[in-house]
């Protein structure tokens, strides 16, 4: 497997998960892909969905505003308190569903933190029934170009370079759509802060970078959000 996977520190950091999530919501100037996302697994017809690393919920909330059935599955129990009910605590290399019981499965953002991530794949695909849908996304390796200095570009083992080829091993009809646009703006040091920490650096790497980094700042967003279809 290329790469290395993103550490998983959410039971033992959960405000670095939420730092992440608060700079998405106050500093993107287009928001994520949630709400897209929900949308085009409403119009793919009944559930229910499994949203397989859920963390606290940003996928089950406008799923459960369009009148989806959802079940939100997560390795970490403090991710998971957060979320309502159905909840299970699983890991995504081993899923507990029978196979195709599912209408479609998201995986948004998660994958890079498994060192396997075709195992989650492979059991997304088991329990989608035929002609299910897959949703996954992640990040470019060179996301964040004006940050390369702080956070340099590595390889993961999922990511918008080598995800879709992964997704393509399990799933026919597979869609990518990339990004690449200025698509976060950091007005000041105090949003440079919580974005970096959201990213995992540490004070010592945060006082650096605001040290030498012009702001305010436009940050240059690489991905992709890949779907794949399970053939009937």
């Amino acid at each position: 497997m290329t790469g290395r996977p993103s550490p998983s520190d959410y039971e033992t950091d959960p405000a670095r998960f939420r730092a992440n999530v608060a700079a998405v919501e106050r500093y993107s100037l287009v928001g994520d892909v949630h709400a897209d996302v929900a949308e085009r697994l409403r119009r793919e017809g009944p559930g229910p969905v499994l949203d397989l690393g859920c963390g606290e919920g940003r996928l089950v909330e406008p799923l459960h505003d369009r009148g989806m059935a959802v079940i939100a599955l997560d390795r970490a129990l403090g991710m998971l308190a957060a979320v309502p009910a159905p909840r299970v605590q699983a890991d995504a290399g081993c899923v507990p569903f029978p196979d195709g019981c599912f209408g479609g499965v998201a995986a948004l953002y998660m994958l890079y933190h498994l060192p396997d991530p075709g195992r989650a794949i492979a059991e997304s695909w088991r329990v989608l029934r035929p002609g299910g849908l897959f949703a996954a996304c992640a990040p470019s390796r060179y996301n964040d170009p004006e940050l390369a200095e702080v956070i340099p570009p590595s390889p993961g083992t999922f990511d918008a370079e080598n995800g879709p080829d992964l997704v393509r091993r399990r799933f026919t009809a597979v869609e990518v759509e990339r990004w690449d646009a200025p698509l976060t703006h950091l007005p000041d040091r105090d949003a440079l802060t919580l974005y970096l920490r959201g990213r995992g650096c540490s004070a010592v790497e945060i006082d650096r970078a605001a040290a030498s980094v012009r702001l305010p700042l436009t940050l240059t967003k690489r991905g992709a959000l890949i779907y794949g279809r399970k053939g009937c």
